[in-house]
């Protein structure tokens, strides 16, 4: 209890310091918002962390964009010409776009954005595979040019989540994609401000009077982006216990991520509004490093698989409320059309543990060490890591639980060294089921190896069957090529797939919040 007065006392300072003393009307211009977890990478091209990509939107604008069913739509962009052999895209750019900096946005700028992000994303990497030239014949035109057709080009531009294809300055977008981009310059509708982002305590914006919204209503990352506040200011709080009490008392205004075992009182505080913004939610998942000992070891990863109870972690993270979860025995969201539960055979519920342990023992596991990496300031993920541990000490395995802050997280998840040199074994994250709709886009299935995301799973087979799905003619085949892909993923084990997560966001005296897979501060007005 003390230490809570504590905490508490000590947000109401951080609160005070986050701004000058402002009269009644200025604040009412400043909208205050407690992210999921601390900011620490701003890139959002080098990383798929989801505060990273909230942070991304704020400052960084895309071609397309996504409405609420996931089309494609027209975000900077004017519109598109595509040849008649679908092999060239000419992208128009609206007029009258600048960056912060205040220079024009360019058709270069783009096209050089477009290629840093191709490197990266796995949507990217397959679009980049099928380009033959990223090209500005000038400065209000965007050309693509194929060496062979990519129907799903468009889609792979406007993906709303995990690393979308956000535009940059031609300076900025040259960075190699290996080293992170500091410097944030673009032409989104708030300004990152500098010289207040302090990381763990506070990160601000501010409205950029020179963003041109579009006239139609906004949905998703689509439509018109209208801010109505002069100033956001993310506060940084990981006890979510002080994050509550300063939501009721109005020292904030929105908490991304409100802890289920307090969602009971925020309801019941007058002003509070509590509900889930997210109709795909997240994907809870346990994602392997297979490049060191002992997850190199496929036949250990199946092992695994076959051992994990979803309902342990969904409840864990739920709070228990049965409203607020499904099981997903799936690489992809279930509820989505043709996502089938073909790991219902390789997940048996309730698994049995000794056959687990026999696996275990039969795979050639030797006791080597496991290191879990595990945030103690992210809420879904912290009893994800503890839920493992105790699992894996179950089947007789030499587990290291590692606590840290999610940012550490995503700089450890980096090494590709052994445990004995700061290396790493498993790691669990989320990430919004919008993120992850199909083979080409999901990179946590994906099987680029050293290419791709962190883990570096290594599956060609699953690649060829990705390439043949983003060729498919018709639904039919697609749907075959689908079930296949997940059926490969079940066999080499990617993730391990914890369930489906659709968790609880509370504010209080604001109204016309987007329902959306990641925090969008346009069309939010007080209440």
């Amino acid at each position: 209890m003390q230490r809570r007065s504590f905490l508490q006392g000590t947000t109401a300072s951080l609160l005070a310091a986050s701004a000058p003393a402002l009269a009644q009307p200025a604040r009412a211009r400043t909208l205050r918002f407690v992210p999921q977890a601390n900011l620490t990478i701003l890139d959002p091209i080098i990383t798929t962390a989801s505060v990273t990509t909230a942070h991304g939107y704020c400052v960084f604008d895309t071609l397309y964009g996504v409405d609420a069913q996931l089309r494609p739509q027209p975000q900077m962009a004017e519109g598109t010409e595509v040849s008649d052999d679908g092999l060239t895209y000419s992208i128009r750019l609206r007029d009258g776009l600048k960056f912060h900096d205040g220079e024009p946005v360019r058709g270069s700028d783009c096209a050089t954005s477009l290629r840093r992000w191709s490197q990266r994303d796995s949507f990217g990497q397959a679009l980049a595979a099928a380009v033959g030239a990223w090209e500005a014949p000038d400065d209000r035109t965007v050309r693509i040019r194929l060496r062979r057709p990519f129907p799903h080009l468009l889609r792979a531009i406007a993906k709303p989540h995990s690393s979308p294809a956000f535009m940059m300055p031609e300076r900025l977008a040259k960075t190699d994609v290996a080293t992170q981009i500091t410097e944030m310059v673009g032409s989104g509708p708030f300004r990152f401000v500098a010289d207040e982002y302090l990381s763990g305590s506070r990160v601000v914006y501010a409205r950029f009077d020179g963003y041109q919204p579009r006239s139609e209503p906004a949905s998703w990352s689509a439509g018109g982006k209208q801010v109505h506040f002069d100033r956001l200011e993310w506060v940084v709080i990981p006890d979510s216990a002080t994050a509550a009490a300063s939501l009721k008392t109005g020292e904030i205004d929105w908490w991304e991520a409100a802890l289920s075992d307090l969602v009971p009182s925020l309801s019941q505080t007058r002003g509070v509004v509590v509900t889930s913004l997210d109709p795909f939610g997240l994907i809870l998942g346990l994602r392997f490093n297979h490049v060191t000992p002992p997850f190199d070891n496929v036949k250990l990863r199946q092992a695994i698989l076959s051992a994990v109870t979803q309902d342990d972690y969904l409840q864990a993270t739920s709070g228990g409320d049965p409203k607020t979860y499904r099981q997903c025995l799936a690489m992809f969201p279930c509820g989505l059309p043709g996502v089938t539960e073909l790991g219902s055979e390789m997940m048996r519920q309730p698994p049995d543990l000794a056959r687990a342990r026999a696996a275990v023992a039969a795979s050639g596991y030797r006791g080597e060490k496991v290191v879990i990496l595990n945030p103690t300031d992210n809420q879904y993920i912290i009893p994800l890591g503890e839920i493992t541990a105790d699992l894996l000490r179950k089947l007789g395995m030499n587990v290291e639980l590692q606590t840290m802050d999610w940012g550490t997280v995503t700089q450890r998840r980096t090494s590709r060294e052994p445990v004995e040199r700061g290396g790493w074994s498993i790691f669990h994250t989320t990430w919004p089921g919008s993120s992850v709709t199909n083979p080409a886009e999901n990179l946590y299935i994906r099987g680029a190896g050293a290419n791709g995301w962190f883990g570096w799973h290594a599956n060609p087979e699953l690649e060829e069957q990705t390439t043949a799905w983003l060729n498919a003619g018709d639904a039919q085949h697609a749907q075959l090529l689908l079930d296949d892909i997940q059926r490969s993923a079940f066999r080499s084990v990617p993730i391990v797939p914890l369930g489906q997560l659709f968790p609880p966001t509370a504010y209080r005296g604001l109204r016309d919040i987007l329902p959306a897979s990641a925090p969008f501060f346009w069309n939010v007005r007080r209440a």
